[in-house]
């Protein structure tokens, strides 16, 4: 869960002009989910736990406690709220386009009302990309560990709603995506894009799953497919974009420490590759620290976020905007 940051991320540079702030840096924001962004102070007014200090000791204890968060969203307000606060945030970081990650069947079950979650969220995105010039589209997630059928709600959801673009599997990856093959099939053939986690807590047999039984149009973080060379080669043939949440992986306890993270590796293979945050930190950060650990110049920065527009499911007209924007940005 990120702090509600109100300046720019700077970082000073030793000698030489002033770096860009990369909070001007127009971007894409492909792999972040909504339930993780609340602010902390509004987790403490609705009477939420406080923010972990240091990383989580394994996935279970970071999925357990996003679950206590997500338990204080009952009312369509709340819904709206944290949306709306969403936009304001992600605005600030100088992202333009974001693509956040919704869990909306699960929150419609266990508020009673399956419809209203998600509804309040769209209306919350709406209000925000009006108020504070970003556009938003939504991803619907569904976790392996529950059941098909809910993963079939999701899918109807989705397809009910014209602010939803698309379904993906998320959570533990010890769980196949094998059982949830129909319905993806279904949903895709329906015109739903197709994201999902593969590559995070598995290895590269997660991504092939996600690539062949899951239609994956791009994957969610894929920081360990360089196990595989004959997978890091179809990516970048097929030109696969990966999702990569550098900071998210250090607090999991995924990657020892930002400065041993595969993203240089990665990219130096030459695959896609886009840079977010899943909710854990803000944007301008994320990017703020590729300058300070890997030594990235402001021209490897607008790379990243040409990248990231590049990957989107924005329309065109939306991504040349971004794209001119980075320019002006670099220029």
């Amino acid at each position: 869960m990120r702090e509600h940051l109100t300046s720019a991320v700077r970082h000073a540079g030793t000698g030489g002009p002033e770096p860009r702030d990369v909070a001007r840096l127009p971007k894409a924001h492909l792999h972040v989910h909504l339930e993780s962004t609340v602010r902390p102070e509004t987790v403490r007014e609705l009477g939420g736990p406080p923010e972990p200090e240091g990383p989580f000791r394994s996935f279970r204890e970071f999925a357990d406690q996003r679950a206590r968060v997500r338990g204080l969203l009952v009312s369509a307000e709340h819904f709206r709220r944290v949306a709306l606060e969403f936009c304001e945030d992600e605005a600030a970081q100088g992202t333009g386009y974001a693509e956040v990650t919704f869990t909306a069947a699960s929150h419609g079950e266990r508020v009673g009302a399956l419809e209203m979650p998600l509804e309040a969220v769209l209306d919350g995105l709406a209000e925000g990309s009006a108020r504070y010039g970003i556009e938003c589209r939504v991803l619907l997630d569904h976790s392996r560990r529950r059941p098909v059928e809910r993963l079939r709600r999701t899918v109807e959801l989705a397809r009910r709603h014209d602010g939803v673009i698309g379904v993906g599997l998320a959570g533990d990856e010890s769980h196949p995506l094998a059982p949830f093959a129909d319905v993806l099939a279904e949903a895709r053939d329906a015109g739903l894009r197709m994201v999902h986690h593969a590559g995070e807590t598995a290895g590269p047999e997660s991504v092939r799953e996600a690539l062949t039984l899951g239609h994956a149009e791009r994957l969610g973080h894929g920081i360990r497919v360089l196990d595989d060379e004959e997978l890091v080669a179809e990516l970048r043939q097929r030109r696969v974009p990966l999702e990569v949440c550098p900071t998210s992986n250090v607090l999991l306890g995924l990657v020892p420490s930002l400065a041993e993270h595969p993203l240089p590796r990665l990219r130096d293979a030459g695959l896609a590759v886009t840079v977010n945050t899943d909710g854990e930190t803000a944007l301008a950060e994320e990017y703020g620290r590729l300058r300070e650990v890997f030594g990235y110049g402001d021209a490897e920065l607008a790379g990243f976020a040409r990248a990231s527009i590049d990957a989107s499911f924005a329309p065109e007209a939306v991504k040349a905007r971004l794209r001119a924007g980075v320019d002006d940005w670099l220029n």
